[in-house]
């Protein structure tokens, strides 16, 4: 087991599809422009409705920070974890939860969990295959989000593996 924990993090089957990383064909220079501003646009707009994120923004996804924008949930609780599920519910956006989940840590011991320093969202993107009214959603979604916030719940762990439970962890929401 201990081989795959360590094995999977570095595993870019899904990105170069077994090529080498020499062999991945490298966007042209116009396109690479465009998608910078393309996701700044994004960023930019996300920013005018109040959501907080990372910046700057990258050229491939926007980092929302779930523990700001969902203050209300303490970390105990999942914020990116509650943000990454209505997001999905609002409009079928698959996220990446970056915080406690992927990045906090249990004492074996007790079952005591320290928390990550940041919960995160990764909203990303990928090449060619997002258009400008693909970001445009996305605002929207968030913007709906947004209006709802205080009353999405928090979440608990019901059950989790004993290593990456960030893939196959289960949760339920807390009314």
């Amino acid at each position: 087991m201990k081989a795959l924990v360590l094995d999977v993090p570095r595993d870019n089957w899904e990105t170069t599809k077994g090529m080498s990383m020499m062999d991945v064909p490298v966007p042209e220079l116009d396109y690479q422009i465009y998608r910078h501003a393309t996701v700044e646009y994004m960023a930019n707009k996300l920013l005018q409705l109040g959501i907080p994120l990372v910046r700057p923004a990258g050229g491939h996804a926007i980092y929302l920070d779930a523990k700001q924008f969902l203050a209300h949930i303490p970390v105990h609780h999942y914020p990116g974890i509650a943000l990454v599920n209505e997001v999905f519910l609002e409009g079928g956006i698959r996220a990446v939860e970056l915080g406690s989940v992927m990045f906090g840590k249990v004492a074996p011991e007790t079952g005591a969990e320290s928390p990550a320093p940041f919960e995160l969202v990764r909203l990303t993107f990928p090449r060619r295959v997002y258009t400008q009214s693909h970001f445009d959603y996305i605002v929207e979604v968030m913007k709906q989000v947004g209006e709802k916030r205080p009353d999405i719940p928090g979440y608990r762990i019901t059950k989790q593996p004993p290593f990456l439970r960030h893939f196959s962890a289960h949760f339920e929401p807390i009314n």
